[in-house]
Order: C-alpha cells, then structure tokens, then sequence
C-alpha cells in the first residue's frame, strides 16, 4: 500500500498545473475613471524558472506603456470616452500572459502633469510633460508654463512637452491651459531645485563671423564669395518676441552653396568675456543646450536649416551639428565628424512657416571625448537621439566653444530670409 501511495502522490505532483497571471489593482473591470488614468498591476509566473521580465500596456491595441519587472505603477492620459486596456507580463522564456480591463474615461476637464512630480526636488534643467482635456467643443487652444506666476513657455494644443531652466531653490510652477470657448484649467506644481548651470542669452544680438560655403567643396571663402552673398540685420522688432531680433539672409547663382555664420562663446576670440586663459573652465564642461527660436518667412527656398556646437581642446575637435533638412525630405540630421557625413535620424523636422519656431538641442561630451547627441526639442515635441560619435583631430592651438546658425541653399540657390531670437546657450 505505501508503494501505491507513492505512486499516487507522484502523479498528482507531476500533474498539478502550472500557472502564469496578471493581477491588476487598478483601475477596477469596467470603472469609470478621469485622465490620467492609472495603471497597477503585478505579474507571476510558475511556467518560466527565470520569472516575469516586464509588464506592458495596451490601450485600443496600441501599446503605450513598458516597464521591465514585475510590476507597473503609471498614470497615461486617454482621451475621453470608452476604452480597451490589456495589461500583460512577458516571462523570460518567451511566454506571456494578459488580463483585459475595460474603462470608461470621463471628459473631465483639467491639467495632468506626467513630469515632474509636485513636491519633487528635481535638476536645474527640468523637463515638463502634460496633457491637458476639456468640456469645450472646439478643444485646448494652448498650454503654458508658468514659474513664480510668470509665463515661461507656451504650445499650442492639448500636449506639452518641454524643458525649463530653473533657479537653485524653491520654485513654484503652474501648468495651464486655454480652450478655445474661454476657459482655463491649471496644476500647481512646487518644486526643490538643486544645482545649477550657467546660461548665456541673447546671442543673435552678438557679432556673428560668416564664411560662405560653395559647393561642391564647401571649402570656407570670405565675402566676397562668388556664386553666394549673404548679410545680417541686428535689432529687429517684427517679426520678433523680444524685439530685438536678427535677420539672416541668403542668395547667390551656386546650388546648393550655403552660408555659414560663427560666434565664439569661450575662449579664443570670446563674445562673452569668457577667455578662459587658464584652460580651466572649458575642460570640465561636459553638457550644453543649444536653445533657440527661428522663423522662416518661406520654408521651400531653404534647403535645410543648421544648428551647431564646436568645442576645441588638447588637440581634440568635437562639433555636435544638427541639420533640419526641409526641401531634402523633413528630416533631422546630426553630423558624423570622423566621416564627414549627415546621419539621418528618422525624426521628422516640420518648421512651421511664418511662425516662431523652438528648437532645443541638449548634447553630451563623455569623458572619454565621445560625442552624444541627446535630444532634440521642435516646437514642444521631443525626440531622443542618443546617438554616440568619436571626436576627431584639430590643431593644438584652437581652444574654445563656439555655436553656429547655418542657412543651406537649394537646388535654384533661391534667395530667402531668416531670423534668429531668444538664443541662449547653456552649459555645466
């Protein structure tokens, strides 16, 4: 009788199921819920030794959110109305389990901020995530940002993606936004600021050296450069956000030749008083933002649109270049400086005609010299890059940080305009 016993309690051991779930705690099967709405949930598994990988979530079928362990914890703005969700985990062998969750999204009006967190301490240069919904019938008009009640930031529409510099400190911020009935919703949110970073401003009023650049070559020649002219105006009140904006222009009778205008930050030839004599600053900054407004009066006579930063020291060239290329297929570019060549990127570049556009370029030099490019922000909507490139070799007496504005010229050499203001340049 024991040895059936045994043979029993082994079948019913070998046999017993194994399992893998998703438990969900929020939101509830069928629950009616505000946006942001809130995802909880824990995966397990018994089915894979290695145990669950990540959990994800789908909403309508699309997958909008990932997170690897064994948890998920996130507020995601939907649009109101009802909804599919499907929360799944995904094991480490390959498997995969899901539970479905029906909601209904009320159209509630307000603010949900996604970054940053209220009460939160956070880094001098803070990114702003945020949606914004309302009863209005026509829709949000705008959002904004504003620090210490004054306005900082403004988009158009019911998403906000932007970055902020603050002052070390407590600061509090609002986010709004404006519908196109009247009304107004907001979010307070306080914040601690730590650390700091220096920020040069107003750099279009500067006096910018230029080259023109004739293609084929694009060798570097002085004015007067055959084939292509080029001129600036300082102090432009319209069309201007500061009134003191500078107007850029380019033509000529040589395709494709561009114009290439320079301002040395620090360094040699400094702009800013920023000479640096002691080559003791510049080596130990490691992190720049190159932020902008450009307009373009006519977008199918430019080519593409440039947005440089060149550092220079011990021997070491690193230029993080940027090329919004319009007429060459709406696409972001950065440069690759051993090659000598435009990486494509994939992200769209869209400059809106007639219209102040916000560029914000954020770029990394590793320890090692290596050059990142991090993010670039048009118009509120930011694409990470984190693309990696080695310097390259410059003679050792160049020493400093310089930043460009480039204007390319098309397939005509089309004569057009553009202006520059509100450049700043940070760096820590």
């Amino acid at each position: 009788m024991k040895r059936v016993a045994h043979t029993l309690l082994a079948l019913v051991i070998l046999t017993a199921p194994a399992f893998a779930n998703v438990i969900v705690s929020s939101p509830g099967n069928g629950e009616t819920v505000s946006s942001p709405a809130t995802f909880a949930a824990t995966g397990n598994t018994t089915t894979c030794a290695r145990g669950v990988a990540s959990m994800g979530v789908y909403v309508d079928n699309e997958l909008v959110y990932v997170v690897d362990g064994t948890s998920l914890d996130v507020s995601l703005p939907l649009a109101a109305g009802a909804h599919n969700a499907v929360i799944e985990e995904w094991d480490y062998c390959g498997g995969a389990t899901t539970a479905t969750v029906p909601i209904t999204v009320t159209a509630q009006a307000g603010v949900w901020v996604t970054s940053p967190a209220n009460n939160s301490t956070v880094s001098w240069l803070t990114s702003y995530v945020a949606t914004a919904t309302t009863a209005c019938s026509s829709g949000v008009a705008a959002m904004g940002i504003y620090v210490n009640n004054q306005l900082v930031y403004v988009s158009p529409g019911g998403t906000l993606n932007a970055q902020v510099n603050l002052a070390p400190g407590t600061e509090h911020t609002v986010v709004e936004e404006w519908d196109n009935c009247g009304g107004a919703s907001t979010a307070p949110v306080n914040l601690t600021v730590t650390g700091s970073g220096n920020t040069l401003t107003n750099l279009q009023t500067d006096q910018w050296n230029s080259w023109g650049q004739k293609a084929p070559t694009y060798a570097d020649c002085s004015a007067p450069c055959s084939g292509i002219q080029w001129s600036t105006s300082p102090g432009i009140q319209a069309p201007s956000l500061t009134g003191n904006a500078t107007q850029f222009n380019l033509s000529g009778t040589t395709p494709y030749s561009d114009v290439l205008w320079e301002n040395p930050l620090m360094g040699q030839f400094t702009t800013q008083g920023i000479s640096d004599t002691s080559h003791t600053l510049i080596p130990s900054l490691h992190n720049f933002t190159y932020d902008a407004y450009f307009y373009l009066p006519n977008t199918s006579a430019a080519q593409a649109m440039e947005f440089d930063i060149n550092m220079f020291l011990n021997s070491v060239g690193m230029s993080w270049s940027t090329e919004c290329r319009i007429e060459g297929g709406n696409e972001w570019d950065v440069w690759d400086n051993v090659n000598t060549k435009w990486v494509p990127t994939g992200v769209a570049c869209n400059p809106v005609q007639g219209a102040w556009n916000h560029v914000t370029i954020n770029v990394q030099r590793e320890a090692d010299n290596t050059l990142r490019y991090e993010s670039i922000t048009l118009n509120g909507v930011t694409a990470n890059i984190n693309q990696t490139f080695p310097p390259f070799t410059v003679p050792s007496s160049w020493y400093g940080i310089t930043v460009n504005y480039q204007m390319d010229g098309d397939y005509t050499e089309a004569s057009y305009t553009s202006y520059l203001d509100k450049f700043s340049f940070m760096y820590w």
